[in-house]
């Protein structure tokens, strides 16, 4: 799909409401596609960019340092830098469009995770996002302490943001691992002080003998480290998102 000039393949699947979601590092993994074939069950249309790395290869640490470090030289991301919202969301502003409608015009969900997990939030600035949700967001690379506090957004942004959950009641869902070191604790206290009752933080205890016996290492949160076990906080935490995207799609 092209849009000024930038071309990117998007995967289309399912039927009813749409729902972009924004793969994480390193890219379109098997268990990314799997995690949109869960939502398509639901009763969903996903539409998957392909934004970096290559469809259908399995993770590996390898790969996952290769994408990295393309993103950080891209300049579609922005990796370090404070309080800007990167310029690939200005292409994927325009398959928000595109998706609602496809989908019925009504409005859209957006999932970013890990790189792109900000991406939802930058893109909730468009009234036809209904449902941002940001798993383990882990832009700008959270080194150093302003770094970590940081919610990868430009103050412009965030007041159309804040704007919404005024006036349209929107929620701005957040998903994280207690000790992700990628995405902090202190950027979903930023969250939680910029956006009051709009965020809604889903934190999931992996620190050392948590009754789950989740690794201390785990980050993503609805991918590789989701289990269906009833029960679960990673399955509760998907379901919270299930159930914003069907009242409010």
């Amino acid at each position: 799909m092209s849009f000024d000039g930038e071309r990117k393949d998007v995967f289309w699947m399912g039927n009813g409401p749409g729902v972009i979601l924004l793969t994480e590092i390193p890219g379109i993994t098997p268990d990314v596609a799997e995690f949109g074939r869960r939502i398509v069950k639901n009763g969903f249309t996903v539409a998957l960019p392909n934004l970096f790395g290559e469809p259908g290869r399995p993770y590996s640490n390898s790969y996952a340092l290769k994408s990295m470090m393309q993103a950080c030289i891209s300049k579609e991301f922005v990796t370090f830098a404070l309080g800007k919202s990167s310029p690939v969301t200005s292409w994927l502003q325009k398959l928000v469009m595109v998706t609602a409608d496809r989908c019925g015009g009504q409005g859209v969900g957006v999932i970013g995770m890990c790189l792109t997990g900000g991406f939802a939030l930058t893109l909730a600035v468009n009234p036809l996002v209904k449902v941002p949700v940001m798993s383990q967001p882990s832009l700008p690379l959270p080194i150093g302490t302003k770094r970590k506090e940081d919610i990868g957004s430009s103050a412009e942004d965030l007041a159309i943001v804040k704007e919404r959950i005024e006036n349209d009641n929107l929620c701005v869902i957040g998903l994280r691992f207690t000790e992700d070191k990628f995405s902090p604790s202190e950027r979903f206290r930023t969250l939680k002080e910029s956006l009051g009752d709009g965020f809604l933080g889903v934190e999931i205890d992996n620190s050392q003998s948590n009754q789950h016996g989740i690794s201390q290492s785990a980050h993503s949160v609805l991918t590789t480290d989701f289990t269906s076990t009833p029960d679960h906080p990673t399955l509760k935490a998907y379901d919270t998102v299930i159930e914003h995207l069907k009242e409010r799609l």
